[in-house]
């Protein structure tokens, strides 16, 4: 995501949530088995916490470095080679590691806050070489989003097959937990479109609402992208009801695509989702 104040995209971290369709509200995710005030920590739940962690980390850092690449190869079929002759266009998760965006910032967060924020290193773009700006900014900004649906819908279609391929005893076991894992394909990536269209710069939402406004209320929101992983924070902490609000829409269209596909899901899956 371009601020359309340098040459780099930047990248707002993400918080991991699951929605709870029973009472209607968005639920922090928790991987690592973190017990709450009123959970009693055993080593149940530890194991429970680290088979779940088994099956989310993969996902979710596939899902980021997808949104990533994609943004680098719009950018290249509009123009620009940035991230090509950098070599940032590429599949490889150590060129998208940021230490501290994805490991130190994420870590630190989760200890003191609960948070499971971060995001990936910025794959960096140049505005200036699409052949059309306007176009080109917003199809590259919304080519991460576009991508983590077509992962979802990957993740809803690949459950069928999975629960075909389950009907094999010898198979059912790993088919259900890889029927777990495109769960969380779906859950996690609705959740990272729903997040990364929020009208906060510099995420990619913010590309569009930019380019409805007028050139000189543009450019002072674009500056706003300074402060944005700020906001992001204070959203989270301090009024997380508005961010519910914001995702429900598209995580009760995540579980909805999931219903569909509810009679082929395997019932030792479960016992791999919380």
């Amino acid at each position: 995501m371009n601020l359309g104040l340098d040459d780099t995209d930047v990248k707002a971290g993400h918080r991991v949530v699951c929605f709870d369709t029973a009472r209607g509200e968005t639920l922090a995710y928790l991987p690592f088995g973190h017990p709450s005030s009123t959970e009693t920590f055993d080593r149940d739940s530890l194991t429970l916490g680290l088979q779940s962690l088994l099956l989310v980390v993969p996902v979710l850092l596939f899902s980021v470095i997808a949104h990533e690449y994609a943004h680098g190869y719009a950018a290249l079929k509009q123009g620009d080679t940035t991230a090509l002759s950098l070599g940032r266009l590429t599949w490889n998760p150590i060129k998208h590691i940021d230490p501290w965006m994805t490991i130190l910032m994420p870590l630190l967060l989760w200890q003191t806050a609960g948070i499971a924020l971060g995001g990936a290193k910025p794959v960096p773009v140049d505005p200036r070489n699409y052949r059309n700006y306007r176009r080109g900014d917003i199809i590259v900004s919304l080519a991460g989003v576009f991508t983590n649906l077509l992962i979802a819908i990957g993740c809803v279609v690949l459950i069928p097959v999975l629960g075909l391929a389950g009907r094999v005893d010898a198979l059912t076991s790993p088919a259900a937990i890889v029927q777990a894992m495109m769960i969380n394909g779906v859950r996690i990536n609705m959740m990272l479109i729903a997040f990364n269209l929020l009208p906060i710069p510099p995420l990619d939402g913010s590309h569009v609402v930019k380019h409805l406004l007028p050139p000189a209320w543009a450019l002072q929101y674009a500056r706003l992208g300074m402060f944005g992983l700020l906001v992001i924070v204070l959203l989270l902490v301090a009024a997380p009801s508005l961010l519910t609000r914001w995702l429900r829409p598209a995580l009760l269209l995540g579980e909805a695509m999931l219903g569909v596909v509810a009679s082929w899901l395997l019932p030792s899956a479960f016992a791999w989702v919380r």
